[in-house]
C-alpha cells in the first residue's frame, strides 16, 4: 500500500495501455497509397505548372520584385570585386585541372551567368533557393572554379590523357628531337574535361529531382573537412614543379602524390632560380596583402585586389624583360579571344569517367552546400539542398557544351561577395561580365603571365584549408570518433589518390555509425523521488530502482545488427543467470515428469492389489523426511490431491526448489528505438519467453507508433504477447506494475 501511495503521484491518472489508448484516442489505419492518390498528385493544373516553373527558374519570383534602389549600387559594387578574384583564379585553376587557362576563363563566365536563372541562394559562389524577407533573394554563394575540383579533374586528366601519349618527332636544326605535341594534348583533354563536367551535371540533375539532396548527408562534417585538406595537399604537391620550374613525369593511382614528392625532391637541383624567386616574390606579397585585408576590412570599402594586381604587374615585367627567353620561366602562352560555340561531349568516355564524375558531383555539391547552410545559419534563412543540387547539375551539365570543368563554391569569393554589399543573384550576373570582357578583349594580353604566378596564388588561397589542421585538436576533446574519421579520411586521400581515398572515406564513416550502433550504452533506470522521471543509477545519486522492477534502456534503436548484445545486456543487467536458470528449471521438470510417472505406476500396482477396495477421492501427503527418500533431496514433488479429475497446479521455481529473481517485472524503455527489423522480432520474442520462464513479467515503455506498426506487421503479438503489455511511458507501466501486485497481494489474504 505505501509503495502504492509512493509511486502515484499527486493527481492520480487513470493508467492506459497502448491497446487501451488505441480505444480510447481512436487510432487511424494506416493510409495506403492508391494508384488514384499517386495519379491525382501528378496531374498537371496551371498552378502546379506555375509552381514548378517557378521552382527550376527561381530569378521569375524575384526578379520583378528587386529593390533596384536599395540593391543595385551593392550588387555592381560586389560583382565587379567578385569578377576581379574570378580572374587569376580561373586561370590558376584551369592550370591546376591541366587545362589550356582560357577553359578556366569559360568556367568563371557560363556557370556563374547561368547561376543567375537556376540559383536560389544569397552568399554562395554557386547557390541555394533561398527566399527570405518579401520574399526576395539574398546574397548569393560565388560559383566557379574550386581547387579541390580542379585538382579532382587534374589527376584524371593525368591518368587517362598523359603526355606521354602525345610524344612526336620534330626536326630542329637537323637533330630529330621528341617533344609533347599540346595543342593535341589541350584539345584531348578539353573534350575528356567537358564530357567529365557533363556527366557531372547529369548526376548532380537526376539526383535533385529524385530528391536525393540528402546524399550528401553521408559524407559528415569530419569527413569533408579531412578530404579538403587532403585535396589541399594533393593541389599544393601538384604546384610545387610550378615553384621551382621542374619537368615531372605524370603519376596517376595510389601513392601518386608520394611518388611525385620523391621525383621532386630527387630534381631540385635542377631548380630554375628565376621561377623560384618570381614564386617566393609573388607568395610573399599577396601574403601580406591578404593579412592586410583581413586586418582593415571593416575600414576598406573593397578588399585589395592583390590577385589581380599581381598579374598585371608580372605580366608587364614578363613581356618587358622577356623572362621566358633570357631566364626560361614558363609563361601561359597563347589565350585565345573569343566565345566557341557549343560542342556535343563525347559519350564514348561515358564509361570510364562515370565513376569520378560521380565523386565530383557528390564533393562539389557537398561543399557547396556546406558553405550556403555557414550563410544561411548566420544570415537567418534556409537553403533547399535539392534545388541548390539541381542548380549547380544544370550549371555543369550546360557549362560542359562550352568548354567549362566542373564548379563548386569558393569560400574566399562568397566572402568578398557579402562583405562587399552583394545582395542577390545580379551580383553574379556582374561578375560574369567583368569575365566575359576579359574573355572577348583582355584575355590575350595575359600570354606572357609565368606561371610561376598563378601557382602562387593557388598555394597562398590554400591557407584556409591548411587551417584545418586545428580540427585535430578540437576534435580531441570533443569526439574520438570524428577525429578517427578525420584522421582516417585524410590518410585515405593521401595515399589512395582522391576518388578512391573519398569511397574509402566513405565507407568508414559508415562503418563508424554501424560501431557506434552495436556498442551503445545500456544502463538500470531508477526513479527521481516525487517525479515521474526515470534516470540510469550508475549516474545519478537520487535514482532510486523501484522494488521488484528492472527498468532497461539501450541508447540505440535495435536491429539485427545489435539486437543479440541487446538481449545479451538485459539479461547480465538483470543480475541473474537467465540462460543457466531455465536450464536447471527444464532439469527439475524433466526429473518430476519422472518422479510423477514412477509414482502412477506405483499407485496402478497398488490398485491391481487391492482391487475391491474403493479408490479414495484424496491421498495424504508424505512427510519431508520419507518424500526426500522417495524423490531425493531439493525437488519437491506435486501431490495429486483431492478429486481425481482436477488438474495439478503448475510447477513454479519455489516448488521445484530453484533460486527465484529478486524482482518479479521488467520494463523495457523504447524511446531510442525507431525502427524495428525481422530479426530484432525474433529477438524480441525470445525475451519474452525467457523471462517468463523464469516467472518475470515484461512490459515495453515508450514505444513510437510507427514501431509500434511495424511489431504489427511483423506478427509480433499474439495471444501470449498483447499491446497490454505495452505502455505510453516508463511511469505508466511501474504504476500499472504496482497496482497488480497490490491487487494480487490483497486477493491472497484470507
Amino acid at each position: 500500500m505505501a509503495a502504492e501511495m509512493v509511486l502515484s503521484h499527486r493527481v492520480p491518472h487513470k493508467v492506459l495501455s497502448e491497446a487501451d489508448l488505441e480505444e480510447v484516442a481512436q487510432r487511424k489505419p494506416p493510409a495506403k497509397p492508391s494508384l488514384r492518390g499517386c495519379l491525382r498528385k501528378t496531374r498537371c493544373s496551371a498552378s502546379t505548372a506555375k509552381s514548378l516553373l517557378f521552382r527550376f527558374l527561381p530569378f521569375l519570383h524575384w526578379l520583378p520584385r528587386y529593390p533596384v534602389k536599395d540593391w543595385l549600387l551593392g550588387d555592381i559594387a560586389s560583382g565587379f570585386s567578385v569578377g576581379i578574384m574570378h580572374l587569376p583564379q580561373g586561370l590558376a585553376y584551369a592550370l591546376l585541372a591541366g587545362l589550356p587557362p582560357v577553359t578556366g576563363l569559360y568556367s568563371s563566365f557560363y556557370p556563374v551567368f547561368l547561376y543567375f536563372f537556376f540559383g536560389t541562394s544569397r552568399h554562395n559562389s554557386v547557390e541555394v533557393l533561398v527566399l527570405t524577407l518579401d520574399s526576395l533573394p539574398t546574397p548569393c554563394l560565388s560559383p566557379g572554379p574550386f581547387a579541390v575540383i580542379s585538382v579532382m579533374i587534374g589527376s584524371l586528366t593525368d591518368s587517362l590523357m598523359p603526355s606521354e601519349k602525345f610524344l612526336e618527332s620534330v626536326n630542329i636544326n637537323g637533330t630529330n628531337i621528341t617533344m609533347v605535341n599540346e595543342e593535341q594534348r589541350d584539345a584531348a583533354r578539353v573534350e575528356l574535361v567537358a564530357t567529365i563536367t557533363v556527366l557531372t551535371g547529369i548526376f548532380q540533375v537526376a539526383l535533385g529531382l529524385l530528391q536525393f539532396g540528402f546524399v550528401v548527408t553521408y559524407l559528415s562534417d569530419p569527413l569533408v573537412r579531412g578530404y579538403t585538406t587532403a585535396a589541399s595537399v594533393h593541389v599544393l604537391i601538384s604546384q610545387l614543379k610550378n615553384v621551382f620550374g621542374l619537368s615531372l613525369n605524370e603519376h596517376s593511382g595510389p601513392l601518386s602524390l608520394f611518388m611525385t614528392f620523391i621525383e621532386i625532391c630527387q630534381k631540385l637541383p635542377d631548380t630554375n632560380v628565376g621561377t623560384l624567386v618570381t614564386a617566393i616574390i609573388a607568395m610573399v606579397a599577396i601574403f601580406i596583402v591578404k593579412e592586410l585585408n583581413h586586418k582593415f576590412a571593416a575600414k576598406l570599402p573593397m578588399p585589395i585586389p592583390i590577385e589581380l594586381v599581381t598579374i598585371i604587374i608580372s605580366t608587364g615585367i614578363s613581356y618587358g624583360v622577356n623572362l621566358n627567353a633570357k631566364f626560361g620561366i614558363s609563361v601561359v602562352g597563347n589565350i585565345p579571344s573569343g566565345l566557341k560555340p557549343p560542342v556535343v561531349p563525347n559519350v564514348s568516355y561515358f564509361g570510364q569517367v562515370a565513376g569520378n564524375a560521380f565523386a565530383i558531383a557528390v564533393v562539389g555539391y557537398a561543399i557547396c552546400i556546406s558553405l550556403g547552410k555557414i550563410f544561411a545559419l548566420k544570415h537567418g534563412y534556409k537553403v533547399d539542398s535539392n534545388q541548390e543540387l539541381i542548380a549547380l547539375g544544370l550549371c555543369n551539365f550546360l557549362g560542359g557544351f562550352f568548354q567549362c570543368f566542373a564548379i563548386s563554391c569558393s569560400m574566399s569569393r562568397s566572402l568578398v561577395q557579402e562583405s562587399t554589399g552583394g545582395n542577390s543573384q545580379v551580383a553574379g550576373v556582374i561578375a560574369s561580365l567583368v569575365i566575359l570582357v576579359t574573355i572577348l578583349k583582355i584575355g590575350e594580353l595575359f600570354r606572357d603571365l609565368p606561371k610561376a604566378i598563378l601557382a602562387a596564388i593557388i598555394i597562398v588561397n590554400l591557407k584556409g584549408m591548411f587551417k584545418q589542421f586545428n580540427d585535430l585538436r578540437v576534435l580531441w576533446k570533443s569526439n574520438r570518433v570524428d577525429l578517427m574519421v578525420w584522421i582516417v579520411t585524410f590518410v585515405a586521400t593521401l595515399m589512395l589518390n582522391l576518388d578512391i581515398g573519398l569511397g574509402a572515406s566513405v565507407v568508414f564513416g559508415l562503418l563508424t555509425v554501424i560501431f557506434r550502433t552495436q556498442l551503445p550504452h545500456y544502463s538500470i533506470l531508477g526513479r527521481i523521488a516525487d517525479t515521474d522521471v526515470y534516470r540510469d543509477v550508475a549516474e545519478y545519486q537520487m535514482a532510486q530502482e523501484v522494488p521488484g522492477v528492472k527498468i532497461f534502456c539501450s541508447s540505440s534503436t535495435l536491429y539485427f545488427a545489435n539486437v543479440e548484445l541487446y538481449a545479451e545486456a538485459l539479461k547480465k543487467k538483470s543480475g541473474i543467470n537467465v540462460d543457466r536458470l531455465i536450464e536447471k528449471k527444464k532439469k527439475a521438470l524433466k526429473k518430476l515428469k519422472k518422479q510423477q510417472k514412477k509414482a502412477e505406476k506405483e499407485k496402478a500396482k497398488r490398485q491391481k492389489v487391492l482391487p475391491h477396495c474403493r479408490r479414495p477421492l484424496w491421498t495424504p501427503s508424505l512427510p519431508q523426511h520419507a518424500e526426500d527418500r522417495v524423490n531425493g533431496p531439493g525437488v519437491a514433488v506435486i501431490e495429486l490431491s483431492g478429486a481425481e479429475d482436477s488438474a495439478p497446479p503448475k510447477p513454479t521455481l519455489r516448488t521445484l526448489g530453484l533460486p527465484q529473481p529478486g524482482f518479479h517485472a521488467i520494463i523495457l524503455d523504447f524511446s531510442p528505438v525507431n525502427f524495428v527489423d525481422t530479426v530484432s522480432i525474433k529477438i524480441l520474442k525470445n525475451i519474452f519467453r525467457d523471462f517468463r520462464e523464469i516467472e518475470v513479467d515484461v512490459f515495453v515503455a515508450s514505444c513510437p507508433v510507427p514501431v509500434l506498426a511495424q511489431l504489427e506487421q511483423g506478427n509480433f503479438f499474439s495471444s501470449a504477447i498483447t499491446k497490454h503489455c505495452f505502455f505510453p511511458s516508463v511511469h505508466d507501466a511501474v504504476i500499472h506494475i504496482s497496482r497488480e501486485r497490490h491487487q494480487a497481494s490483497v486477493s491472497t489474504q484470507p
